[in-house]
């Protein structure tokens, strides 16, 4: 009994810690771009926005350095957590009524800096307290895909009853109440002390030895050029669904969720049941090629083909799930076990971080590029129409050169000979 309150507790962790991202992440670029004399957002440059998103994966880079070294060496994790995700409510808060760039972007960079670390420690948290991690953490995991779920759906029924306060985000009061709910929910999780000797924030210089295989080097360069193309669909996918297919911007984040619902299938089923039969190299394949195929639907996307454009949103909750979590699995199958952690941070370092932060410049860069222009200042025009079908060939284009890169040059990996003579050893036992 007493076990099974703690798995309920690290669910609900996960919910929330899911749902406050998932609460602004999906819609905040329409919001940033919006016409503010339209009433319709705060008029930022497509630039402007992408540094707002950047934020946070910034933060990622940092997060190590900083709040890990302080949940790893001198606060509980709950207690950390409780601090972090109570400042950031705060923050959220203030940062919904916020109407110009700077005050904005700084806030935005003080929130990121707040809720990049948890990232990491609810993980190590949730791992401290569960039996089995190989079959138990995707369990618990699972609850923080459907927060972001319910985040989407409860934006959804707050526009459509008209119950978002005029002047203010809707997403970011979401997100700022459940980042207090959040905090408040931390004092409740089991007491997880700190490890003194913590850990290393430079553990991923030891995974650059890895680099010298060939195999490793090329799916470490082709994993961080699909991660910077992901962020053509992290930042403008909304704007794209209410603006180009005509979806009223109620619905946007309930619909948005259907890449969500396509990841649980995908990981609960799909994975499991695909994975030891094809291999990893296939099962990678499959994650690269699912998101030129669903750029291209959106590049010719059109009201008339409504449906098809929703139904493409499952691609990547597939490619995600097929690319993103089999990488790990990778890594940790081909990764000396003396510096297996360290491959996962650089791997982590090289996406989540660098990749990410890049890709939101260089989305932005191109939303810019193929948005009206003012025919006077040559300027892109706040909430200017986009030419979206160039927009997203350009990463359909990207993530093919990636898909043909990694079928032709890239093999199934052996496991590491530690790795192999554990194998070796279970089924001489």
């Amino acid at each position: 009994m007493k076990q099974a309150s703690v798995y309920i507790r690290l669910g609900a962790m996960m919910f929330l810690q899911y749902a406050i991202w998932g609460a602004w992440a999906p819609v905040l670029w329409t919001y940033l771009v919006g016409d503010p004399s339209k009433g319709a957002g705060l008029g930022f440059s497509d630039v402007q926005a992408s540094w707002v998103f950047g934020a946070l994966w910034l933060a990622c880079i940092l997060a190590p350095f900083t709040g890990g070294q302080i949940a790893d060496r001198w606060l509980p994790s709950q207690v950390f957590l409780a601090l972090v995700h109570g400042g950031g409510a705060v923050v959220l808060f203030v940062l919904a009524s916020a109407r110009q760039f700077v005050p904005f972007m700084g806030l935005m960079v003080v929130y990121a800096l707040l809720y990049a670390p948890t990232l990491a420690v609810t993980n190590s948290l949730a791992f401290r307290h569960i039996g089995d991690r190989e079959k138990q953490f995707g369990v618990v995991r699972v609850f923080g895909t459907l927060g972001w779920i319910v985040a989407g759906w409860i934006l959804t029924y707050g526009r459509s009853a008209h119950l978002t306060p005029e002047g203010q985000s809707d997403s970011l009061l979401l997100a700022g109440a459940a980042s207090a709910l959040m905090a408040v929910l931390c004092l409740a999780l089991p007491h997880t002390p700190p490890k003194r000797e913590g850990r290393n924030p430079l553990a991923f210089v030891e995974g650059f030895r890895m680099l010298a295989d060939k195999r490793f080097l090329l799916f470490i360069v082709i994993a961080f050029v699909v991660t910077t193309e992901l962020q053509f669909y992290y930042l403008p996918t909304s704007e794209f669904l209410e603006k180009q297919i005509m979806i009223p911007g109620a619905d946007v984040p309930m619909v948005m969720t259907t890449a969500q619902i396509a990841e649980v299938i995908a990981m609960a089923l799909f994975l499991p049941l695909l994975l030891p039969r094809i291999g990893i190299r296939w099962a990678l394949a499959i994650g690269v090629i699912a998101w030129p195929l669903r750029y291209v639907v959106f590049a010719f996307g059109t009201p008339e083909i409504k449906a098809l454009v929703i139904g493409s949103l499952a691609l990547h909750g597939i490619g995600y799930t097929f690319f993103f979590v089999v990488s790990q699995i990778y890594v940790d199958k081909v990764a000396p076990d003396d510096i297996r952690a360290s491959a996962q941070s650089l791997l982590t370092l090289a996406t989540l971080g660098v990749g990410n932060f890049l890709g939101t410049q260089f989305t932005g860069w191109i939303m810019n590029y193929f948005r009206e222009k003012d025919p006077l200042t040559g300027l892109a025009m706040v909430g200017g129409a986009v030419d979206w079908t160039y927009v997203f060939l350009v990463p359909c284009a990207l993530t093919v050169l990636c898909a043909v890169a990694f079928l032709t040059l890239f093999r199934d990996p052996r496991a590491n000979p530690s790795a192999q003579k554990a194998e070796a050893t279970e089924a001489a036992a």
